[in-house]
This record gives structure tokens, sequence and C-alpha cells, in this order.
């Protein structure tokens, strides 16, 4: 037997309206006496809402989307716990979309969070081309949304990022304060922003040094192992590079295993940086230098912003964070030696 929102009246002797304040934390004018009694009836009798009914009601599904490329990429899972965890305390549940980075995939899972009347989204996405159709979906349904890793000057939406170009210019500094010149540097793909703003940190630190920018030493992956095993090949048949930073972890370690294949070691004869500090770099040997994200936090950041925005509506601005990336010193680097 469906237990129904009658049932809880009746069994009260209250009106169904009392219920339904009561149901929906509207307790205003209602008497702490009756409030609990309603609540031990509920309790007793283990009722659980009808959430599409109440969704029509109340124009809210207590749901979030997030949207993101990869959730095997091991920078993702951290971050999707940042958005659960807060959603939870929230008591709203989220749709996890992967993408693949995939610009229709992405459209088509914005189009699908539109048709679940989800309150608000929370996007990683790849290209800027989706950035200006997501624009005219999202206003069109007034669909709170905020931008998380990549894409977040933009402005137009709120945003969460790491400040990329700092943390690009962080790892390049420290190549050359051990007497690097000859730096290889395997980007993500050219489109991303992320990538765009730590390869701008690369160049800003050779420039401030001094050293002519070499585009040779400059080759794109896809942010996969495959692509930084593939990348370093290459950029390794030039035999004066000397240092390698890759602007993934995943990438690093391809970087490691053509450096074995190679019969070179790191860091005697290749000093590598990598980017996210995820939790894998503790398997590798030497440990590898990196950059670090506060991923969770920024997961976590991401969700308060776009909790604003369902609560207090078109009353809030956008707004745009970037936390600061830190350098964590191991042991895949070291100083040149002549």
């Amino acid at each position: 037997m469906t237990i129904t929102i009658k049932d809880i009246a009746r069994k009260a002797n209250v009106s169904i309206t009392t219920v339904s304040r009561v149901i929906n934390q509207k307790s205003e004018g209602i008497g702490e006496s009756t409030r609990k009694k309603v609540l031990d009836i509920i309790e007793e009798l283990d009722y659980r809402p009808n959430t599409i009914a109440r969704s029509m009601i109340t124009k809210q599904t207590n749901t979030i989307g997030l949207i993101i490329p990869d959730i095997r990429n091991p920078f993702f899972p951290e971050l999707v716990r940042g958005v659960e965890d807060l959603a939870n305390q929230h008591a709203y549940n989220v749709f996890l979309c992967n993408t693949d980075g995939d610009p229709k995939r992405e459209l088509e899972y914005v189009s699908l969070m539109r048709e679940k009347n989800v309150d608000g989204i929370i996007f990683t996405y790849s290209c800027a081309e989706t950035i200006h159709q997501l624009e005219e979906i999202v206003r069109e349904r007034n669909i709170p949304l905020v931008l998380l890793d990549r894409g977040v000057d933009d402005q137009k939406f709120s945003g969460v990022s790491i400040h990329n170009e700092k943390a690009g210019y962080l790892a390049t500094k420290h190549l050359l304060g051990l007497a690097h010149t000859k730096i290889g540097c395997i980007t993500g793909p050219a489109h991303y922003s992320n990538s765009k703003a730590r390869l701008s940190g690369y160049m800003r630190a050779l420039g401030e040094a001094g050293i002519p920018f070499d585009q040779d030493f400059i080759l794109a992956a896809d942010y996969q192992m495959d692509g930084g095993y593939r990348a370093a090949k290459i950029l390794l048949s030039k035999k004066d590079i000397t240092a390698i930073f890759a602007f993934n972890d995943l990438m690093a370690f391809g970087v490691y295993q053509a450096v074995t294949e190679l019969g070179m070691r790191i860091p005697h004869d290749l000093s590598v940086v990598g980017f996210d500090n995820i939790k894998y770099n503790q398997l590798l040997t030497p440990k590898l230098t990196t950059i670090e994200q506060s991923v969770y936090e920024m997961g976590e950041i991401s969700a308060k912003i776009l909790f604003e925005q369902i609560t207090q509506g078109g009353d809030v601005k956008n707004k745009t964070l970037y936390l600061e990336p830190s350098l964590i010193l191991r042991e895949s680097t070291k100083k040149l030696e002549n």
C-alpha cells in the first residue's frame, strides 16, 4: 500500500496543506508540536514524497547536472567527489555525464539536462564553439551554470579554475632555476583554454630568462598517457632537450615510459615536471615533481556557487575564482651539470 500525503494528514488530524508545508520546510505559522507530530507520523509510516509531483509544484527537481570529459582520467574523480559531497549537504542528487571531449556530445548532454529539468549545471567543456551554443541553450531556460576547470576567463558564466598561467610559469621557472634551458613542453589539446594558459606561463618564464621560444620544443597531445608517450619519443629525438614539462600527470607517466624504453634515467638524463598531483604519482620511481591543484576544493566551490545561483536566482552576479597552484618538489628534477 502506497502512503500518501492524505494518509499523513488524516492520522495527524491536520490539513493536507499543513503536511505539505512541513514536508517542504515552510513551517511558518505552524506550532512546533504540530510540526513534530507530522514528522513523527511521516517516519512511522515510512512516507516517501512523490518527487515528480513535488517538482511540478516547487519547480525544482533537487538534481544538478555535472558534465565532464572522462571520469577515467584520475583528475576527475576527486573533482566529482567535491561536487557530490556539497550537493548531498543540500539534499541534491547529481547526474554525471561523460563527453569524451566531443563537442556534439557536450551539447546533447546540455539538452538532456534541460529536458530533465535539472536545477543547475556544472560543466567542464572542451571547445570554445560549445560555449557559444551553450549560452543560447542556457539563457533560453534560465538554467544556472558554472564552468569548471576550463573556459572560466570567458566571464559569461561563473567559473572555478586553478590559475593555469601562473602554474605553467611556476613549473618552467623551477626547471630554469636548475639551469635547464632546453625545456620540452607537452601540452593538452591546442584548443583547450587551460592548456593555452599553461603554455602562456611557460613562455613568460622563458621570456623573463631571456631564452628564445622554440616551437620545435612544443608538442600538443591529448592529456592521456599514450599521448604523452608518443610526444616524449618525438621530443627526445631532439638530443639537446634536458627537461620536459608535461601539462598533466598522465602524460608525464607516458614520458617515464618513453625514457625507460630509450635506456635513459630520470632525473639523471632528463628532468620531468607534471601537473595535477594525482594520487597515482606515489607509484612512480623516482617520485614525480608536479604542480598541485586543489581538485576537491575546485569541485566543492563550483557547487557552492551553483547553489547560490539556484537559491537566489538572477540576484547573483557571475563570479570567477582562481585557486592558487603550488609546486610539489619530489625526485624527478635535478640541477643540470655541465
